[in-house]
């Protein structure tokens, strides 16, 4: 017996009869339910002892014992794994409780680190990480990667009887990739950019105290001046060149990585400056960090600055390399799933009459490629991607998700799904927000941070693609909103399958409706020469055009 672990009844038992004795703690009608079970496998037994022989009959009860002991040991065994698992819960939050942040040895900044409840650095693998080491989940990646491989053949056997080609067509990843060399140009001048942060950064910290209060003011305008600037020039970039829409992607999630990695850089680190004591005095804190944890910082799988991180005591290569192939995998794994589920549906629109009927087919034809491309996403960047760089920088930390497949709620999804981003706004915007306006102004708080995470979602999308169509705007801020506080009293196996529902549909409607715009300024032609062009859906007019 383990303490916190409930220990089923166990009531001895005769095969043909009755049982003896039950467990001491066993309930009436517990014992009826099983002595009216055994009654009715036993009027089984004698309704067909006629046509069975004595031997058959007693391989039948043996049968039927067998089940039900099996039945019980699934029992028993769904009750420890439920066990198990909210006490793995309650003592990992003990050890996030007591484990001392990393600091740069001062004592005072550890309290106060504390005292603000920050993140605490820990070293633990991915829950996928840990998950493959069992033969059950590995048998289902051997599953995905089996459907990558009929993928292929059954769009290399289309090519060749439909087109006569032996080919398999990329086309579709060289125009997404094209255009790379600017892209890489554009990082690297972001890069750059965001070292300049650091040496202003420098620079106040250690003369703010010569100047006085307007020098501090000084360098909090020119900071908002920069984030302002480095929001211009890299959108600049992309319109300029016309950037396809990875390269486009690329370049728009890399300037909001960087615009959060500085500001939780000057976050974590202007309080402590402004705490110093005058040169005359004693100086409780470090003016400025290393430029060498900056620039850790600057690489590291997270967007919450520390000056120390926990490490692993070495590099695997044989996982590095592991985890790009399976970026590569991913990669062409969604190449397939458009080119055969997507492209096909879409690339006549504006071509071909359209209706509400066929409207509705296509939403839900997206809903299955549409949480293929959702769980490609999800294994490529926030697990295999995150994890080779956490290895390279032996980076000891790697929860970067949680096991939001899990969830019973859309609250507790969003919480899990992206650990990463997740600290950033709770850290920097929610409790910054409750700071401002009092730690009684949680929904605001709340409210905040659902519109925040909306805007910027819709933001990369609207520039990686080259219109503004507010569909995951609508989504998140909107819907998503009234779900968040949708919290079942008594979480259950219903409320997730409601989860899951959910988003087949909602990737559905984003899958279609995002194709149909894409196809739409592809097929039919400009309504307006103005900018309103990219902000008024062409998929509309289009439509009313061509229905029928």
């Amino acid at each position: 017996m383990v303490n916190g672990l409930v220990q089923p009844d166990v009531a001895k038992m005769e095969v043909g009869g009755n049982f003896e004795r039950s467990a001491e703690d066993g309930t009436n009608d517990l014992r009826l339910r099983k002595v009216l079970q055994m009654d009715e496998d036993t009027e089984d037994v004698q309704r067909a002892g006629g046509s069975l022989s004595q031997s058959a009959i007693k391989q039948l009860k043996r049968q039927k014992l067998l089940d039900r002991i099996q039945s019980k040991r699934l029992d028993f065994l769904r009750q420890v794994d439920s066990q198990l698992g909210e006490l793995f819960d309650e003592v990992t939050q003990e050890v996030d409780t007591f484990q001392q942040p990393f600091t740069n040895g001062n004592a005072n900044v550890q309290r106060d680190s504390n005292s603000r409840g920050q993140k605490t650095f820990v070293p633990r693998d991915s829950i996928l990480t840990d998950l493959f080491e069992m033969q059950h989940i590995q048998t289902i990646y051997h599953i995905f990667v089996a459907i990558l491989i009929v993928l292929m053949i059954n769009t290399f056997v289309y090519d060749i009887v439909d087109k006569g080609s032996w080919m398999v067509d990329f086309s579709m990843v060289s125009f997404a990739f094209d255009r790379m060399p600017i892209v890489l140009h554009t990082w690297v001048y972001m890069q750059l950019a965001t070292i300049v942060v650091y040496c202003a950064f420098n620079h106040w910290a250690h003369n703010r105290n010569t100047y006085g209060t307007w020098f501090d003011w000084l360098y909090c305008a020119g900071y908002l001046g920069y984030q302002a600037g480095f929001g211009f020039l890299p959108l600049r970039q992309i319109c300029y060149h016309s950037l396809p829409p990875t390269a486009a992607l690329i370049v728009v999630c890399e300037q909001v990585r960087m615009v959060m990695k500085v500001h939780s850089f000057v976050r974590e680190n202007a309080p402590k400056v402004l705490k110093t004591k005058g040169v005359d005095g004693p100086k409780q804190y470090v003016m400025c960090p290393d430029f060498s944890k900056y620039l850790y910082f600057l690489f590291a799988p997270t967007l919450v600055y520390r000056d120390e991180y926990p490490r692993t005591p070495s590099i695997r290569w044989n996982y590095v390399v592991s985890n790009f192939g399976q970026v590569v995998g991913c990669l062409v794994y969604a190449n397939f799933v458009l080119v055969r589920f997507m492209i096909p549906v879409f690339r006549n629109i504006g071509k071909e009459p359209t209706s509400p009927k066929v409207l509705v087919l296509a939403i839900f034809g997206s809903m299955l490629p549409g949480m293929l491309v959702l769980f490609l996403v999800f294994f490529g960047v926030l697990h295999s991607w995150l994890n080779a760089f956490a290895e390279m920088l032996r980076f000891a930390d790697r929860q970067f998700y949680k096991d939001w497949w899990n969830s019973t709620s859309f609250a507790g999804y969003y919480r899990s799904w992206n650990v990463v981003v997740h600290d950033w706004l709770y850290y920097y915007i929610y409790k910054d927000i409750m700071l401002l306006l009092g730690y009684h102004n949680k929904t605001y708080a709340a409210l905040s941070v659902f519109v925040l995470s909306a805007i910027v979602h819709e933001y990369i999308i609207a520039f990686a693609l080259g219109f503004f169509y507010p569909v995951l705007l609508c989504m998140f801020g909107g819907i998503g909103v009234v779900l968040f506080f949708l919290v079942p009293q008594q979480p259950s196996r219903m409320w997730n399958i409601g989860l899951w529902v959910g988003l087949f549909i909602g990737m559905g409607l984003l899958m279609c409706l995002y194709c149909q715009e894409w196809y739409a300024r592809i097929n039919c032609p400009r309504v307006y020469d103005s900018y309103a062009d990219y902000l008024i859906p062409r998929s509309w007019t289009c439509m009313m055009q061509n229905v029928h």
